[in-house]
């Protein structure tokens, strides 16, 4: 409640910020012309109300500036020779954002006239500034145009083609004389580049200590991160080979990143290691002394729950280029594209001091072409093509075979996969891993085409795409195997690893290069109508399918099984024929589901024409058809192909460290099979927003969200029971999941939006979010798709066994019983965005002058505040589902104790889960308990230099956790774990960044 009143605090602050301000009857209206992404200098822009005009010119950056326009309605109209004339009406109020005007050239045939035109009548040249009488409209609907005379000066008797504000002839010797980069005052060249360089620098010095997990401190490793880069851009320009080359930019970014964190861990002690647990000395076998070899020893004391403590340094290498390319060709051609390249270098250590090392190197491209048919129809067609290398290296690969020496026997030994198995504990012992040898590419070719067609009121989009997906992978799902220790043996987890006992076992591995395809579809039609000047409509239909993945070579597999699930049988892809249905099967072993319909619609509408009130709705239809990949990883990693085990020790099938990777024949020898008749999955979304200005430069939005997921992930044991209840079917095959396409979500929430435009140097938008939601499915949920290798979480210094496999429902047989807040469901979040810039406006200090002016004027200070609530977690009992290899998907019963009045730091209370009674499943709820809450400060300072007219110097410094608070990720929930109720890991601490860039 304290740290709720403290956040509250900050809250009111912010809002008597940002409603203090004062109100005025005149404001200020800026903004930019542009041609072509460049700035336009010597525009004339006029604001027109009534017959009141007032005129100005765009500054040599493209700007201009009026800085008291009585609010109301006003039309604004640039002009530019050689340009076609721009309106719009503006409402002005104050603090509007920035404008932006991009000119277009007049047609060929004009420009041409106006080449060949008499030199008009000179004219009285008038000031830059001026208040006038709006003139008579001529034929053509504008007052008619004069063209000053030229100063009689001898340097300046040309007629220059650029006027300022159409009275000063625009020579290089004049007072407006055009920045160098644009026209005629460009030295020594013809064409235009702009550009810059920067460096961001990041050092352990001024970075704060990492929040330690066990409560003691450890040394501050000393690291650095650095990253620099620079762009460049402009026309190509090569002489007697390309006179009128094409516009490109380049961007090259080279980082070299070190990222330090404090692990904290529970590690056997020396008696431990020697056999004796809890005053009982047990045999120390062979491949558990092996094994222990690699666990560090205790080096802190006085914390039950952690014993070892490490400061870890990771590093990472990456480089980067970006580049486009495009060119206009005659006057209904246009081609342009890009260019990017990365490649990134990382090493990562874990709690054991193994090292592996990651290597990804990737690259896309793009070529689109457009062509004009006519004023109203345009033609437009794409490729894309992207790839993607994936290679890791763990630590033991090709130099020592850590199982082979250990006497552990049925993995595979291959050099590549040489290391230890992976090893879980229930009482929260840090778990043993390694990464696993992977050789991924991945290539995508996109094509698109589509058909504009611009007329009236209506802007018909019509198009496709189509695009091949290649996943070209080279790794093995889990070679080494991994060991589930949990006490069913002896009582303690890690006696049983001592007598080399397991509780549970798995292992996949043969196969190893597996080579998916996949082709994906859509078209669609859309109409953005502009029904009337205050509606808007933008409506269309969307058909999208992606096929089932298939495998190149048919290397997957399946399970046929029989209604009620009482037979099950090995299919495959090389031979589609179901032995046990007699279905035949299409390659992908998945048949199609091509009923992608996707209808969309959205509106825009002002009820009121003269207020600032606009409501916007709409409601669409999207569908998931990313949802093959993962179960067909599964597919492809199967028996008869590959070697597929998922045991539990049972007096039927022993299970040892030696030998614990035996088919015993009593559970199925695939672990996985997916519904050949599985559906896509689709969401169902539809908003509506009102928004309306406010006093004070204020504008609310206040927004109705909501979402419907249907035909989400499922998945569930089948033939599985509780515990201590006896098996009601024991021919039937068990121990393997089974994916079906039967979720639900949905998702309401509503938004509050305060938004403070920029005034007087200061601006802040305030959003405020209530939802909620809730789901019985593993992926639209947002469990996301689990990989089915492993039941347990082996990240580096993992504590306990953990819910990986929450997703998988409890009971089988009560799917609906799985329904309960969807795992990101996070009820209330609050976001505050601030920025103040002083020397703005006569209230930012613009007349103040001296050394007090230099130091303080321009600088731009920001901040972002997160406050939310936590995020559902669910809670786990370390016991294998009977009848399989699976851990992590039974739950615990209420006993009816407070859930948060844990003790000794934990934030949940043990005391208030029991195992449940045998025969029963669990009563606790999926995702019942609420993770620790979010919080974060983020804030940041810059200022943009200009010691040229040409050069801009920017410097920035960021804070990320500005305040230093420790902010926890989530809470170990694994029941009988010494660390359950605990932090499983903290956000990083306080950092400090710089950062300068140079832009010319």
């Amino acid at each position: 409640m304290k740290q709720w009143r403290w956040y509250s605090k900050l809250v009111i602050a912010a809002l008597v910020c940002l409603c203090s301000s004062q109100f005025v009857r005149a404001s200020e209206y800026f903004g930019k012309v542009t041609y072509g992404g460049l700035p336009v200098p010597g525009a004339t822009v006029t604001a027109a109300q009534g017959t009141t005009t007032i005129s100005i010119t765009s500054d040599e950056g493209g700007v201009f500036r009026f800085d008291d326009l009585p609010d109301g309605q006003w039309k604004i109209q640039i002009r530019m020779f050689c340009f076609e004339s721009l309106e719009a009406d503006v409402t002005i109020a104050p603090k509007m954002p920035a404008a932006k005007f991009e000119l277009k050239l007049l047609p060929a045939d004009q420009l041409k006239a106006l080449a060949t035109a008499p030199p008009p009548q000179p004219a009285a040249p008038k000031p830059a500034l001026q208040v006038a009488e709006k003139k008579p409209e001529n034929g053509a609907g504008q007052a008619p145009q004069e063209m000053p005379k030229p100063p009689e000066d001898a340097n300046q008797q040309s007629s220059d083609g650029f006027l300022v504000n159409g009275s000063v002839n625009n020579a290089a010797t004049s007072q407006f004389s055009l920045n160098q980069a644009f026209g005629n005052r460009r030295f020594n060249t013809k064409s235009l580049y702009n550009g810059g360089f920067g460096l961001i620098l990041d050092n352990s010095a001024l970075d704060a200590r990492q929040y330690s997990l066990s409560g003691f401190s450890t040394p501050k490793p000393v690291y650095d991160r650095i990253t620099a880069g620079f762009t460049i851009g402009g026309p190509l320009k090569i002489a007697h080979l390309l006179p009128r080359g094409p516009n490109f930019f380049v961007g090259y970014q080279w980082t070299r990143n070190h990222t330090a964190q404090t692990d904290s861990a529970l590690v056997p002690t020396l008696d431990e290691r020697a056999g004796i647990i809890n005053g009982t000395t047990f045999p120390v076998s062979p491949q558990a002394d092996a094994l222990l070899q690699l666990y560090p020893l205790p080096n802190i004391t006085g914390n039950p729950s952690y014993n070892f403590q490490i400061p870890v340094l990771n590093s990472s290498h990456q480089d980067s280029l970006q580049s486009r390319l495009d060119k206009t060709i005659g006057r209904r051609d246009q081609l342009y594209g890009n260019f990017n390249f990365q490649s990134t270098r990382a090493d990562g250590v874990n709690l054991f001091r193994f090292v592996d090392t990651t290597d990804i190197l990737g690259f896309n491209t793009n070529v689109n072409w457009s062509h004009r048919l006519n004023q109203h129809l345009f033609l437009y067609a794409g490729y894309h093509f992207s790839r993607l290398r994936t290679l890791v290296r763990p630590e033991f690969a090709n130099k020592q075979n850590i199982s082979g020496a250990a006497g552990i026997g049925g993995n595979d030994q291959t050099p590549a996969n040489w290391g230890p198995p992976a090893l879980s504990f229930s009482s929260g012992i840090a778990a043993l891993s390694d990464g696993q040898s992977t050789f991924n590419r991945n290539r995508t070719d996109g094509y698109s085409a589509s058909i504009g067609m611009y007329r009236g009121h209506h802007n018909i989009t019509i198009g496709g795409d189509f695009r091949k997906q290649q996943y070209n992978d080279y790794f093995q799902q889990d070679p080494r195997g991994s060991f589930t220790f949990t006490g069913a043996a002896t009582g303690s987890d890690f006696a049983d690893f001592i007598t080399g006992v397991p509780d549970a076992s798995s292992i996949a591995f043969g196969n190893a290069d597996k080579y998916f395809r996949e082709p994906v579809y859509d078209a669609y039609a859309t109409d953005d109508w502009r029904v009337l000047p205050i509606l808007t409509i933008n409506a269309g239909m969307r058909w999208e399918y992606g096929a089932p993945i298939t495998e190149l070579k048919d290397r997957l597999v399946n399970l046929d099984v029989s209604s009620g699930f009482a037979q099950a049988a090995p299919v495959l892809a090389s031979n589609p024929v179901g032995s046990v249905t007699g279905q035949t099967y299409p390659s992908s072993l998945v048949r199609p589901d091509r009923l992608g319909i996707e209808p969309r619609i959205g509106l825009s509408w002002r009820p009121i024409p003269a207020s600032t009130i606009v409501i916007r709705a709409g409601y669409g239809v999207y569908d998931d058809t990313s949802v093959y990949l993962s179960p067909m990883l599964q597919l492809a990693q199967q028996a008869p192909l590959s070697k597929s085990v998922k045991e539990q020790n049972t007096p039927a099938c022993p299970l040892t460290l030696a030998n614990g990777f035996t088919q015993c024949g009593t559970t199925t020898a695939d672990n996985f099979a997916i519904d050949p008749n599985f559906r896509v999955g689709y969401a169902q979304t539809w908003q509506v927003s009102i928004q309306r200005d406010l006093p004070s430069a204020l504008q609310m939005t206040a927004t109705y969200l909501g979402v419907k997921g249907t035909h989400g992930v499922q998945q569930f044991l089948p033939n599985s029971y509780p515990l201590g209840a006896a098996n009601p079917c024991p021919g039937c095959p068990a121990g393997f999941v089974y994916e079906t396409s039967g979720g639900n979500s949905t998702r309401q929430s509503g938004q509050l939006q305060l938004r403070r435009r920029l005034r007087a140097g200061f601006a802040a938008s305030l959003l405020y979010t209530y939802s909620k939601s809730i789901d019985d499915d593993a992926t639209l949920g947002g469990q996301g798709h689990q990989s089915t290798a492993s039941q347990t979480d082996f990240s580096a210094g993992s504590s306990a066994i953990t819910s990986s496999n929450a997703q998988i429902a409890q009971d089988w047989l009560d799917l609906k019983a799985e329904r309960s807040l969807s795992s990101f469901d996070q009820r209330h979040l609050l976001n505050l965005q601030a920025q103040y810039t002083t020397g703005q406006g006569l209230e930012g200090g613009t007349l103040l002058g001296g050394w007090r002016g230099k130091l303080l004027k321009e600088w731009t200070i920001l901040a972002q505040l997160n406050v939310g609530t936590g995020l559902p977690e669910t809670p786990v009992i370390p016991v294998a589902v009977p009848g399989t290899g699976w851990i992590g998907s039974l739950r615990p019963s209420l006993s009816g104790a407070p859930i948060y009045s844990g003790q000794n730091g934990a934030h949940i209370n043990p005391a208030a889960y029991t195992i449940p009674v045998p025969g029963a499943w669990g009563t606790a709820g999926r995702n019942s308990i609420t993770g620790p809450s979010q919080f974060s400060l983020d804030s940041g300072m810059q200022r943009t230099f200009r010691p040229s007219k040409h050069f801009f110097l920017d410097a920035r410094i960021d804070a990320t956790n500005l305040l230093n608070h420790a902010v926890f990720s989530s809470w170990v929930t694994t029941l009988e774990s010494a660390q359950f109720g605990l932090p499983q890991s903290a956000e990083p601490m306080r950092s400090l960044q710089a950062t300068m860039r140079v832009r010319f």
